[in-house]
């Protein structure tokens, strides 16, 4: 597999370095409030200017979304038939947007369909980007549901000055392969790049609903939710459009079929992280000014950085990252340098105990480690001191190399012809698919369009 390169999104200027600016920057560093959307994630600082680590609970509260509770999670068995994902048992993926509206639908046989994305910014994933991608796949299978997956290599040319529509769309390649070697059902997965897509000639029903999202959402808007001003480019104010019509089934007739009315009632579940959400809140406010239902969303929180909570995992940062790429001895050697909830000698880890709160080892056990029983032993073993870091660290190292491991030998047998049919505009396979009869008359319809523009491109000759 390629090694892994990444290009950061443009740096600001930093500010000169004067007594009087130094002293200012400070000051300001003193306190500074959690940051999370989808271009900057950061816990804040405290008064005295200590990293914070991310505080889902205030998220949840200035989103306006709702936790997953008990009640709903004994409702998602009761529904679905089947024990909740240990993402879901374990609050990991902790908030959602009507997801009790989707189990409603479910339960009456109401077919919908799922929707995530990746934005490729380098060529190799790391282990925090399969978090989302492995709930979904356990979503897929649970409901028996098709699966949309959005790769959007133009946002990242948008957003990113140095990066060429060449750089992403390699990045968007090996992207796709990863998010293959997930695990995803072929029959009822379609994987698109939006700047292959959306020219490609499936995509007349997508780009109409770009154009009514675009036509209902104001530049003011776009500032208020993404913090975007004057010198983002034109570009990056279109494209949170782009994102959305995702989110409709009449986009995709291709899937869905080709009765506008019947498509917009199909739902849509999201699941993704928590940062992703400002996208979607503009997508709900304009689904019903469209005709269409508002998309659910499900969403996780992010897998820490090895260096701590107060941060997420980031592809451009390698030593703050485990790499789906990553050998069983890079692994162990990132692990061995994660920061640990242990004291500082052995004589007082066993005295006070470790804290599993803010040890990054133990926190990626939580994501990657089925075994509750398991989980809950380690736990109380390493706070109440009789497990050292050293051993901690040991298993997460033993965790996270079969995880990365059973990917790497997964991701050796995605070919290229596997990944050009996961792209492929298709019908795909699923409970309330579209007749036949509809299927074909669609194609007839697609057949009649393309005969008519060679007819005028032979005319123009």
């Amino acid at each position: 597999m390629a090694s892994v390169s990444e290009v950061k999104d443009e740096p600001g200027q930093p500010p000169a370095l004067t007594s009087l600016s130094l002293a200012e920057a400070a000051q300001e560093a003193k306190s500074k409030e959690q940051i999370v959307t989808p271009f900057d994630v950061s816990g804040g600082l405290d008064e005295l200017g200590n990293p914070k680590a991310i505080d889902y609970d205030k998220l949840v509260d200035t989103f306006g979304s709702q936790r997953i509770d008990k009640l709903l999670l004994d409702r998602f068995e009761k529904v679905t038939g089947h024990k909740p994902h240990r993402m879901l048992r374990r609050g990991l993926v902790f908030s959602h947007r009507d997801l009790n509206l989707i189990l409603d639908k479910y339960e009456k046989g109401i077919p919908f369909f799922l929707y995530t994305g990746r934005g490729p910014s380098s060529d190799s994933m790391h282990v925090g980007h399969t978090i989302p991608f492995e709930f979904t796949k356990y979503l897929q299978d649970v409901f028996d549901v098709p699966l949309v997956i959005m790769l959007t290599d133009d946002e990242k040319f948008y957003h990113t000055p140095r990066l060429s529509l060449k750089d992403v769309y390699k990045f968007t390649i090996q992207n796709a392969m990863d998010i293959i070697a997930v695990g995803f059902d072929m029959k009822k997965t379609f994987i698109f790049a939006d700047t292959e897509f959306v020219d490609g000639g499936f995509a007349a029903a997508f780009n109409n609903n770009v154009r009514e999202l675009g036509k209902r959402t104001t530049i003011n808007q776009i500032k208020g939710t993404f913090g975007f001003n004057d010198s983002n480019n034109i570009a990056e104010f279109a494209f949170p459009a782009m994102q959305s019509a995702t989110a409709f089934a009449t986009s995709f007739p291709f899937i869905f079929g080709t009765d506008p009315k019947k498509v917009a009632k199909v739902p849509c579940l999201i699941p993704c992280a928590i940062d992703q959400d400002p996208y979607f809140r503009q997508c709900r406010d304009n689904a019903p000014k469209m005709g269409y239902l508002k998309p659910a969303i499900i969403h996780s929180v992010f897998l820490p950085s090895l260096r701590g909570r107060e941060s997420k995992m980031s592809a451009s940062d390698a030593d703050s990252s485990i790499f789906l790429s990553d050998t069983d001895n890079q692994v162990k050697k990132k692990v061995g340098k994660a920061f640990s909830g242990g004291q500082d000698t052995a004589e007082e880890h066993r005295r006070i105990g470790g804290r599993t709160a803010v040890d990054v080892p133990f926190q990626y056990l939580t994501f990657f480690m089925e075994d509750d029983e398991e989980l809950e032993r380690i736990r109380i073993e390493y706070e109440e001191g009789r497990m050292q870091s050293g051993e901690l660290k040991m298993a997460c190292t033993k965790e996270l190399q079969a995880y990365v491991g059973g990917f790497r030998d997964r991701r050796k047998a995605v070919t290229e012809e596997i990944r050009r049919e996961f792209m492929r505009p298709r019908q795909l396979v699923f409970r309330g698919m579209p007749a036949e009869k509809e299927l074909q008359d669609a194609r007839n319809k697609r057949i009649m369009t393309l005969e008519e523009e060679l007819g005028k491109l032979k005319n123009a000759h």
